[in-house]
């Protein structure tokens, strides 16, 4: 019989070996705590237009260098439970407004860091739980009323111009106008009459080379591809688009052929070719001048459509057929068919161009209200592109943000500040002990200021007071000038620096759920993870001292 070995009395005795269990404030709340203010204070010298880069190498080796929350908190793979939660309230606002994921780090960082505060003082978790619930409440009341301005007719390039810069420019610090005045074209080229407007209909191409300012915008597609055949420019293009390669019909059932004679060989294939040739005639003949597939071109069919003047496009991905489908207004046939002219698509020009050394295929549509509209983004690195990328992305979700909701608050920390004195003041009224918690949560709308202020270099707490002291002489709307020597401020709705209300309505709204849903937690319990013992790597033989021998060719000397 096996010797029945006992296990430690307590909690661990009806769990499975290898379970690990945390309780209590010490053990499970402060280590929670501590996890998300290391994540905070990762992302938080990321905030602003003077937020540093981060390198991040992913576990498929890409380098990424960015100073999007977002990304950074994508590629990280956060494993911490409680940190995790932070990772997903900023996710989700990066779903719900597109912008704002670092607001909501480091809020809930800052909301965490002064709950632990209080519970070291000896508040219960339940008093700060409801003293944050309180105030945030209060915050969503007040924050209508800092609304500074809204924005009046979004067809307006000048006036989206002036909407999408503070976005990109908390990303792409110095190249923020030209970026904003491309993005607000691409906007308000494809925001139709209606007002629903899609993000997706906004496209990057990044092509290498040259630089920033080189970049331009496009109406209709662009594809870093090369064209198949010999024509390289259509105007005036109808589109024939197929999802199937561009080859002869396969049969589906089996056959074979006996074939007696020479004559009868010759035939077998000049039948196919036959058949083919006759298939790309009829294309052409019902007026489509490009071809636009989603699989391989056969020799055969390349060769006839040189003959009958087709220009051959192949597109590798279903997602960008089906857009193109979208821009020209065609349809995609599953098999090489004629197609009618209700399924074919019109745009005004395809043609190939060189971008740098990159060869681009263009499909140009200048209809102003045009389905799809595309950046062509020139940078001298991939990175870099990809970081304009992120910029872009800020602000045509900003757009979006606004067509649902025009209303717009002062940034730079001001609206912050305003939110902080009000709320300090409603927890002055309060009687219970919660009030604690509402004044902290006060105090944590702080944290934003006081990074743009330390990113840039400057003191924070010099800065806040500051700004308390303006704002309480009843100035809304000033924030910190990140442009001025030390601690200066002025006013943000003549600086033209402006948040949308959705960001801060949700980024507040999260950020404390987040906190809430972390402070909740007292005990955790993890049960042993599946799967056997990991296989240790080879390791070279222990008395190898770097020969050319094999490891496992050594050990079989022995």
């Amino acid at each position: 019989m096996a010797l029945h070995v006992p296990k430690a009395p307590g909690f661990a005795q009806m769990l499975k070996d290898g379970a690990k269990h945390y309780s209590g404030l010490e053990e499970a709340v402060f280590r929670n705590i501590q996890a998300c203010k290391e994540l905070a204070q990762t992302t938080r010298t990321a905030y602003g237009p003077n937020g540093m880069n981060k390198m991040v190498i992913n576990h498929l080796e890409k380098l990424f260098v960015t100073s999007d929350a977002a990304t950074i908190l994508r590629e990280l793979e956060v494993q911490h439970p409680a940190a995790k939660m932070i990772v997903m309230a900023s996710h989700m606002q990066e779903q719900e407004v597109g912008d704002g994921t670092n607001f909501v780090l480091v809020f809930a960082g800052a909301l965490l860091e002064l709950a632990e505060e209080l519970l070291r003082m000896g508040l219960s978790v339940s008093e700060v739980i409801e003293g944050y619930e309180m105030a945030c409440k209060k915050a969503l009341e007040i924050l209508p009323d800092l609304v500074c301005t809204s924005a009046k007719n979004l067809h307006d390039l000048t006036e989206a111009t002036a909407m999408i810069r503070t976005a990109v420019m908390s990303k792409q610090y110095g190249n923020e106008d030209f970026l904003a005045d491309l993005i607000a074209h691409a906007c308000v080229s494809i925001f139709p009459e209606s007002g629903n407007f899609n993000v997706d209909n906004v496209r990057v191409c990044k092509i290498l080379g040259s630089g920033l300012n080189a970049s331009s915008v496009l109406h209709g597609m662009v594809f870093k591809k090369e064209t198949e055949g010999d024509i390289t420019s259509v105007k005036d293009a109808k589109l024939a688009v197929f999802s199937c390669p561009f080859d002869c019909m396969v049969t589906e059932t089996k056959g074979t052929v006996l074939i007696k004679n020479a004559e009868e060989l010759m035939s077998f294939s000049k039948g196919e070719e036959d058949l083919m040739e006759v298939q790309v005639k009829a294309i052409a003949d019902a007026g489509a001048n490009v071809v636009v597939t989603g699989g391989k071109v056969a020799d055969m069919a390349l060769h006839y459509a040189n003959k009958y003047q087709l220009m051959v496009v192949r597109l590798n991905s279903k997602w960008d057929l089906r857009r193109l489908c979208k821009t020209v207004g065609a349809v995609a046939l599953p098999r090489m068919t004629v197609p009618t002219p209700e399924e074919m698509g019109h745009c005004d020009s395809v043609c190939l161009t060189e971008v740098g050394d990159t060869q681009v295929v263009v499909f140009k549509h200048e209809k102003e209200d045009g389905a799809i509209s595309t950046l062509v983004i020139r940078g001298s690195t991939d990175n870099l592109m990809d970081d304009i990328e992120r910029a872009i992305d800020d602000g045509v979700n900003t757009f979006k943000v606004l067509v649902r909701d025009k209303r717009l608050c002062p940034g730079a920390g001001a609206t912050e500040i305003e939110l902080a004195k009000q709320i300090m003041s409603y927890g002055e009224s309060c009687p219970g002990l919660e009030q604690y918690a509402i004044k902290k949560f006060a105090e944590a709308f702080e944290a934003v200021p006081r990074a743009l202020a330390e990113n840039s270099g400057v003191k924070g707490n010099e800065l806040i007071s500051k700004l308390y002291a303006v704002h309480h002489e009843g100035n809304k709307n000033v924030g910190f000038d990140i442009e001025g020597e030390g601690p200066a401020m002025k006013d943000m709705l003549e600086a033209g620096v402006l948040d949308p209300y959705l960001v801060k309505h949700w980024g507040i709204k999260l950020a404390t759920n987040a906190a809430i849903t972390v402070l909740r937690v007292d005990q955790i319990i993890m049960a042993k993870p599946a799967g056997g013992p990991k296989t240790p790597k080879q390791q070279g033989h222990w008395d190898k001292d770097g020969w050319d021998e094999e490891p496992d060719k050594f050990d079989a000397h022995h």
